[in-house]
């Protein structure tokens, strides 16, 4: 009996291991298939889900691809949330926990059944970080499809996006929308399968995995029903299987300084706050270590070359058409390490040789760029010791710095009752706390919350401060990731209603203007709140969860 090159010969290999082929032979193994590449497949599809709606088809042309290059596909699934379907209730305690789950699966399937390359397939928010994840800690020859950006909606002759609807929300609220149009406008703004039509998280996320070279070259902006999506999924599978021929596992490709890369691009094209969270996640995995100091600094010496929804009015459809992360990262290259492998084993610089940028608005030349700086903002301060993140980007310049009264609520829903009831002023800072990791638990969005303030018209004069987390299509003065958050006894547990707080992003700044020996004197009488949920899965959680300046990861007490 011939005895394979791979991993997967601990599964078929040998005379004690004719129950396994048995088995195999059962789920529809060929004899002359045992020999071949075994390729995991993760497959992420959910019917629920627009994002995910349609990865059937692409894994199934991923599959093709490992079987044209002479592999045998084992397709699994994996689980997929939608931050969108989540917004607004307790499901949104569960979304940022999924993508510890999702690393987790991945993880148990490729090392239980022995696989010799993986082929992983996911379009959002927590889905390709926990891939991206699982894909550094397995270290296995792997790759990353990203499912694609849904195309942009049209509603009154202009393209929309999905946070435009949350937002007119408010204006119903507010009585400068009526229900009509406000529904007309529902039926319209998305428009067919694939991530949010924006520059979220998702998108950001997708942007990183191609730049680490964890997906394929235009994966990231290639559309969710775009022919080049089709042609990327099956390439994917094909290169997957001469990956393990070559031996070529993430850690032959992502270094530290890839990961560098990463963050400079993310801030060069408005990124997601969330990426705060999720590149040092993935870091992590990898055995690196960064810190909000690392994206402080990158952020510092990155200028902003792209300002596609909801920071400014391109969509991923007009960044992909003129060129995509290839044409990203050719403006961007004396900033980058272009040195640094693609999924293809090339160097970067090699890799965009012959890229040509097709529209300089979009993504613009950096002797032109929007901003000096990148998208986001690290400050510190009074009330955010460890840190906090803003979208810079975002934010108009007449809020850049402001001190304002604060507006304290335990959670989201508390605050946006108070918005209903016209409690917030222009000028004020509502403070939303324990919502941090292990305060929800689970670090939810305050999306719902934010879109309020907009659609209300305080989006650009009233400031948002909070230990939980903002979806990636969240803009305006929206403060996150304050550490340590409150479960933790971080100051913002000490706010009072009235307290000044000030807000400065040009100096970094995030100071709550109460005395040292006040803040003291609260500490003394403060009595920490328990989750809200302390059951299943968030109980776990909670208790093992790190802080947001850590990226929430799991740290297993010793």
């Amino acid at each position: 009996m011939e005895s394979k090159s791979w991993r997967s010969r601990e599964v078929v290999d040998g005379i004690h291991r004719g129950g396994q082929r048995a088995l195999l032979k059962s789920a529809g193994v060929k004899k002359s298939d045992l020999q071949k590449p075994f390729i995991g497949v993760a497959n992420s599809f959910n019917a629920m889900h627009a994002g995910h709606v349609h990865l059937n088809g692409l894994t199934d042309l991923v599959c093709k691809g490992i079987e044209d290059a002479g592999g045998y596909p084992f397709e699994f699934g994996v689980i997929a949330l939608c931050d969108g379907i989540a917004q607004g209730h307790d499901g949104m305690y569960y979304v940022l926990p999924s993508r510890e789950a999702i690393a987790d699966s991945i993880e148990i399937v490729a090392q239980a059944q022995r696989l010799d390359g993986l082929v992983m397939l996911g379009s959002c928010d927590k889905i390709i970080p926990g891939m991206l994840m699982a894909l550094c800690r397995i270290n296995i020859p792997a790759l990353l499809v990203t499912g694609g950006p849904m195309k942009p909606g049209k509603f009154d002759g202009e393209s929309r996006a999905i946070y435009e609807i949350r937002e007119a929300a408010g204006r119903v609220l507010a009585g400068t929308m009526d229900m009509a149009e406000f529904e007309r406008m529902e039926d319209n703004v998305t428009n067919g399968p694939g991530s949010c039509a924006m520059m979220g998280t998702a998108n950001s996320m997708a942007i990183v995995s191609e730049v680490i070279g964890a997906s394929l070259p235009g994966c990231a902006t290639a559309h969710a029903v775009e022919q080049n999506k089709a042609y990327i999924a099956r390439q994917s599978g094909l290169r997957v299987v001469e990956m393990v021929r070559e031996d070529l596992k993430p850690s032959d490709i992502i270094t530290e300084r890839s990961f560098e890369n990463a963050m400079r691009v993310a801030m060069a094209v408005g990124g997601s706050t969330n990426t705060l969270l999720h590149i040092p996640a993935v870091a992590h995995e990898h055995g690196i270590r960064l810190t909000p100091d690392d994206f402080e600094q990158i952020s510092r010496t990155t200028p902003l070359l792209v300002k596609a929804k909801p920071s400014g009015r391109h969509t991923l459809w007009d960044v992909d058409q003129a060129g995509g992360v290839s044409a990203i990262v050719k403006e961007l290259s004396t900033s980058l390490h272009m040195d640094e492998k693609t999924a293809y084993g090339t160097t970067l610089a090699q890799s965009v040789a012959d890229t040509v940028n097709h529209n300089k608005d979009v993504i613009r030349p950096i002797e032109n760029a929007y901003a000096s700086e990148g998208s986001l903002a690290i400050l510190k301060g009074t009330l955010a010791p460890d840190g906090c993140v803003v979208k810079q980007g975002a934010v108009v310049q007449e809020m850049r710095k402001q001190t304002g009264p604060a507006k304290v609520f335990e959670c989201q829903e508390d605050a946006i009752e108070g918005m209903r009831q016209g409690l917030i002023q222009a000028g004020d800072v509502v403070v939303i706390r324990y919502e941090g990791p292990k305060g929800g638990p689970g670090m939810r969005e305050m999306l719902t919350a934010t879109a309020v303030l907009m659609g209300m018209g305080l989006g650009e004069s009233v400031a948002l401060v909070t230990d939980g987390r903002f979806s990636g299509s969240t803009h305006g003065p929206c403060i996150g990731h304050v550490s340590p958050e409150a479960a933790a006894g971080g100051p913002i547990a000490f706010v009072k209603d009235g307290d000044l707080i000030e807000l400065d992003i040009e100096n970094r700044a995030l100071n709550l203007l109460v005395a040292q020996d006040e803040l003291e004197r609260r500490k003394e009488h403060w009595t920490p709140k328990l989750p809200k949920i302390r059951t299943g899965v968030l109980e776990r959680y909670a208790a093992l969860v790190s802080s947001a300046d850590e990226g929430a990861i799991l740290r297993v007490p010793h």
